[in-house]
């Protein structure tokens, strides 16, 4: 054992021995693999960095081209971005240039165009008064010779103008829907006539004063208030509108109609008709006057079936309904209708309400043509009583005075015995004073009648049948009388035919010429109706061409100024 131990450590120390050989070559090898590793580092840094260096020259060298290309691009823009600027400076300067140019073109033009607008402004106001001149030179000719005045209104396309409830093809029905009647200008109706296979024809037509479809109320009665004035000076005046049926002589002379009536509407003033808007005109005009030297009666007829009837009327019960009235001829040769309902009324109010308490009363009738064709001829007037003084000539002041009191209390209570019989005698014994007042009372009365004429029709037109078809007989011959009556006037004959329609003799004064006249022609534009507009317009040229001398004035007596 002791030599096994001793054997062992032997080995042990050779093993220690060669341990400590081998450790000094691990650790001679670890020195070597860290030489190895660190000349390797080296060696990669080396190759890295010639390799950067490579990247960094082959860098350099693109950015160089790179750079210098850009350089070049860069200087190539310039040149460009110069000339194109230089271009655009130029082209600026033009365009300041040619601006100035026009700036100052526009200048001249504008100084040129206001020369020309104050030169037009100046002729049309020449040509205003030329034309207002004219107007009143040819009135006063008008007004000298008895002429009657005629104006014409054409109403615009409505929609019962289609040619519904006639078998027509569709180009036919196109065709009188088509829009034939013009307003040349203020003064000249332009009419375009055609027929099938002929060349169209256009015919003018003169008149006083023409309104085109696009004319308000207001522009129609500007023209016709001048007539009024004309009331107070001592003239009778008769308006009246004349045309086939549909073609707006009510909505002219009365305005809409309220639906299921007769009766207009006063909502919308500026619809109103020359009848309503005469009557605020007429007592406008009386407001003027000293109180109490005026007043005012209404009455309103129809003419139906050639019979006068009388809407103003009231039963027992007092209760409005129409009264057959007949006309006479007085001693004087004037028309008159006895017993005709007279209504005193003080403002415009109480007439609009009468006379549409009298329009619930007229006839009317459906027919193919308009839904609410008017049957008969109303006439409404208005008679204007002026209460003066007759034997006042040389008084003196204070006499005036005293005679201008007198009327006024005279004329204050007067028409209130006119509502009670027109007896004087009815409250007793009157005063002294009262009693001479009214010996030299003088009344003048003047008469405004207002004439809605019922519209001429074509029976195959309208398709009336039965009685519808007796009222347009009726009323197609009160027209054609009326027509002889104007046609024997303008040829001065001897006889008259007043007395062939009760129409014709309840207007013999106005149209014989003891009033001035004035004809509103109401005709359709539509070529559907254009037979009864060339027939409405030759009406119209007739009548213009009747003299009837001048127009009677009713004489006032003058009252001394002197003081």
């Amino acid at each position: 054992k002791e030599e096994r131990i001793v054997v062992l450590e032997t080995e042990n120390a050779a093993l220690h021995l060669k341990l400590a050989e081998y450790q000094g070559l691990a650790g001679r090898s670890t020195n070597e693999v860290l030489q190895l590793y660190a000349a390797h580092g080296k060696q990669q840094k080396l190759q890295m960095s010639s390799v950067v260096t490579q990247l960094h020259r082959a860098i350099k060298k693109r950015l160089k081209q790179d750079l210098k290309s850009l350089h070049s691009f860069v200087l190539e823009l310039s040149k460009d971005f110069r000339r194109q600027s230089k271009t655009c400076l130029y082209q600026i300067l033009a365009a300041v240039q040619g601006v100035q140019l026009q700036n100052e073109a526009m200048q001249m033009f504008q100084i040129k165009a206001f020369d020309l607008e104050q030169s037009l402004q100046e002729v049309t106001e020449r040509y205003e008064k030329e034309k207002q001149k004219r107007r009143a030179l040819h009135n006063s000719l008008v007004e000298l010779r008895g002429n009657i005045r005629v104006h014409c209104r054409i109403r615009p396309l409505l929609p019962f103008d289609d040619a519904a409830g006639h078998s027509i093809s569709q180009d036919r029905q196109r065709n009188f829907s088509e829009k034939v009647a013009y307003a040349a200008d203020d003064e000249t109706v332009l009419v375009k006539c055609s027929r099938p296979g002929h060349a169209s024809i256009n015919k003018t037509f003169q008149f006083e004063r023409v309104y085109n479809d696009s004319e308000s109320q207001d522009a129609v009665f500007a023209d016709v208030a001048p007539l009024l004035t004309s009331l107070l000076d001592g003239y009778n005046v008769c308006i009246m509108a004349y045309g086939q049926t549909g073609s707006g002589k009510t909505y002219t002379m009365l305005g809409p109609q309220l639906e299921g009536n007769c009766a207009f509407s006063i909502e919308d003033e500026s619809e109103l008709g020359i009848i309503p808007r005469a009557t605020q005109e007429v007592f406008r005009l009386i407001s003027e006057k000293p109180p109490g030297s005026y007043w005012v009666e209404v009455s309103v007829v129809e003419v139906y079936n050639n019979e006068i009837f009388d809407l103003l009327a009231k039963d027992s019960y007092g209760k409005v309904f129409g009264v057959k009235r007949d006309v006479v001829t007085t001693r004087e040769g004037k028309s008159d209708v006895p017993l005709l309902t007279q209504e005193t009324v003080e403002n415009a109010s109480e007439f609009l309400h009468l006379v549409n308490k009298g329009l619930q009363l007229r006839v009317t009738h459906p027919t193919l043509v308009h839904a609410h064709s008017s049957r008969s001829h109303l006439v409404v007037t208005l008679t204007i009583t002026t209460v003066v003084f007759g034997d006042n000539f040389g008084t003196s002041w204070e006499d005036e005075q005293i005679s201008q009191r007198l009327n006024k209390e005279v004329s204050c209570t007067f028409p209130q015995k006119m509502r009670d019989s027109k007896s004087t005698s009815s409250s007793g014994t009157s005063s002294p004073v009262q009693l001479e007042a009214t010996e030299k009372m003088k009344q003048v009365k003047t008469r405004l009648q207002l004439v809605d004429l019922a519209g001429s029709e074509c029976v195959g037109m309208s398709g009336v049948t039965g009685a519808a078809l007796r009222e347009t007989s009726f009323i197609n011959r009160s027209l054609s009388a009326l027509a002889d009556v104007l046609g024997a006037i303008a040829e001065q004959r001897s006889h008259v035919p007043y007395r062939n329609s009760k129409l014709t003799r309840l207007l013999q004064d106005s149209v014989g010429g003891d009033a001035k006249l004035l004809v509103m022609l109401c005709i359709s534009p539509g070529q559907k109706y254009l037979t009864e507009s060339m027939q409405s317009l030759g009406f119209g040229t007739r009548a213009r061409q009747v003299q009837r001398g001048q127009v009677k004035k009713k004489n006032f007596p003058v009252l001394s100024k002197a003081k």
